[in-house]
C-alpha cells in the first residue's frame, strides 16, 4: 500500500464521484485506476465491454452471459 499524490482538483472530482457512486474516496480512486489500466491494455474495448468482461471474470450471472 502506498500514497499517491494527486491534485486538489482531481481529489475534489473523486470526492464528488464517490458520493454519487456510493463508494469511499479510496474505492472510487481504485476503480478509476483499474478501469483506466484495463482501457489502456485493451484500446479496442469500450467501457461497457470492459465492465462486461470484468463481471464475467468474477462469475457474476447477468442476463447477457446466461445465454
Amino acid at each position: 500500500m502506498g500514497i499517491v499524490k494527486i491534485s486538489d482538483e482531481l481529489h475534489e472530482e473523486i470526492r464528488k464521484a464517490s458520493s454519487a457512486m456510493v463508494r469511499s474516496i479510496n474505492s472510487q480512486s481504485e476503480y478509476w485506476i483499474k478501469i483506466g489500466m484495463l482501457a489502456e491494455l485493451n484500446p479496442t474495448m469500450t467501457y461497457s465491454d470492459i465492465i462486461k468482461q470484468q463481471l464475467k471474470l468474477a462469475d457474476v450471472n447477468t442476463q447477457e452471459n446466461k445465454a
